[in-house]
């Protein structure tokens, strides 16, 4: 094949960014390279209009942009600050399309219990293996606290997902948090069965105890199989 031959053998057009995409390029490249830390303020809309060139539309734009990856916030009247980047704010992010793809696919749903599951006998295990009086203590509150939202869907719910949360706390590790929170959020727009069927609440509250009893004997392989039979029961209460 000739050298003109390989010129032309496919069209390869060289597309022209919009500006604001630049600008959000450099703004993010301020932040990545710690130019930027977090709590400072941006530099005002017309700093950055003199330095790149650029009208005002692009800037919002690219200030925009970056605000909807969790990089800054925008507060009406104010300069916008940098975040600081946690596991929190990272899965924040994805929420809605998390719930997006929940709410179109049976199965990614069953896939998310699933995972929650395998998620979860590790933070059991984990969890009964480091917890401390403080942590056993801490858990005996939520589940008081569970108890006396009986009859109150949204509290009982909450004290809920603190109780399974709290558990991966022990682990001491911020990221195996972020995906607790993540997941039992996602999970809760599935969970308005329960509270419809007398009696299940009860259920989660004996399995909650015999789960705590586990953590508090430090017996990893009683908490796991607490944690799987809690679980496996009350993965029917999410529902499409």
């Amino acid at each position: 094949m000739s050298q003109r031959d390989v010129m032309t053998s496919a069209i390869e057009p060289i597309v022209r960014r919009k500006l604001s995409d630049e600008v959000f390029d450099r703004l993010e490249r301020l932040i990545t390279s710690g130019e930027l830390q977090p709590g400072d303020e941006m530099p005002s809309e017309r700093v950055l209009m003199e330095r790149f060139g650029v009208g005002r539309p692009a800037i919002r734009e690219a200030m925009q942009s970056l605000a909807n990856k969790g990089l800054v916030s925008i507060s009406h009247g104010e300069r916008a600050k940098v975040l600081k980047l946690t596991a929190q704010s990272i899965f924040r992010q994805v929420d809605l399309t998390a719930k997006i793809m929940l709410s179109q696919s049976a199965d990614s749903l069953e896939h998310l219990k699933s995972a929650r599951i395998f998620f979860e006998r590790g933070m059991a295990r984990e969890a009964a293996q480091r917890a401390k009086q403080a942590d056993i203590e801490a858990l005996r509150e939520i589940i008081d606290h569970q108890r006396a939202s009986l009859g109150h869907a949204e509290e009982f719910i909450s004290a809920d997902m603190r109780f399974h949360t709290r558990i991966a706390q022990i682990s001491g590790n911020p990221i195996y948090v972020a995906v607790s929170e993540a997941m039992l959020a996602w999970l809760k727009e599935y969970h308005t069965e329960m509270l419809i069927w007398t009696g299940k609440e009860k259920y989660t509250l004996a399995e909650h105890e015999e789960i705590l009893e586990r953590l508090a004997a430090n017996d990893a392989d009683g908490a796991e199989a607490a944690v799987l039979k809690h679980l496996e029961r009350s993965r029917s209460l999410y529902m499409k």
